[in-house]
């Protein structure tokens, strides 16, 4: 059974990671256009097509590197410098304006009905970070039990997230842009710590120290 420590961590770096109160903005500009109604059904089908996504990688990510020889050693240093590059993003205020390039795209190119699937779900819930995240946690809950306590903290983190896009028009009116910025800076530096905790789990684990 995992420790409390490892599910404090566990879902520390999933809210970090998926960063509910970040993604509210992003949304509002993504469903520009559409009513209340029709931007509901979007952040349902997203999060539910995001959380399939992340639960497959939970179950099945360890099976996938193994299959082509790469160690959970060396997935945890990868995986943990590509958080703390996303760290870096939201702490100097980078992350939310690349995502919003990406929806602006999509947007051209994408019909409004598939815009669940496309930029929402992937990439900007399931995105490479998320699932570094999510693998990197498999590792960690190895047993089915611990397992099926990281597809639960999943699932209530994506609970969070479909919360937040519910709300996003409030919760951005709220936050503020100060509120926003001092948010996603602060959650920043946190998953910054997290990521090189990965980083000198990977070596240990790499040269069995």
């Amino acid at each position: 059974m995992a420790s409390a420590d490892n599910i404090m961590s566990a879902f520390t770096t999933l809210l970090v990671t998926l960063d509910p109160p970040g993604l509210a903005p992003i949304f509002l500009g993504l469903t520009a256009g559409l009513d209340a109604i029709q931007r509901r059904q979007v952040a349902i089908r997203g999060t539910i097509i995001a959380f399939g996504i992340l639960a497959t990688f939970a179950i099945f990510g360890a099976g996938i590197l193994s299959i082509l020889g790469i160690s959970m050693g060396a997935f945890r240093i990868a995986g943990g410098l590509l958080l703390f590059w996303i760290s870096f993003e939201m702490i100097f205020q980078k992350r939310n304006e690349r995502k919003e390039e990406t929806s602006k795209a999509a947007i051209s190119i994408d019909h409004v009905q598939h815009i669940a699937v496309f930029p929402l779900a992937l990439p900007l819930i399931a995105g490479p970070g998320a699932i570094s995240a999510t693998v990197l946690l498999a590792g960690s809950f190895a047993t089915p039990l611990d397992r099926a306590l990281l597809i639960g903290m999943l699932a209530f983190v994506m609970l969070l997230v479909l919360l937040a896009l519910i709300v996003a028009e409030k919760l951005d009116r709220y936050l503020g842009v100060t509120g926003r910025a001092l948010l996603t800076r602060l959650l920043g530096v946190l998953l910054a710590a997290l990521s090189v905790q990965f980083v000198v789990d990977g070596i240990k684990s790499a040269f069995n120290t």
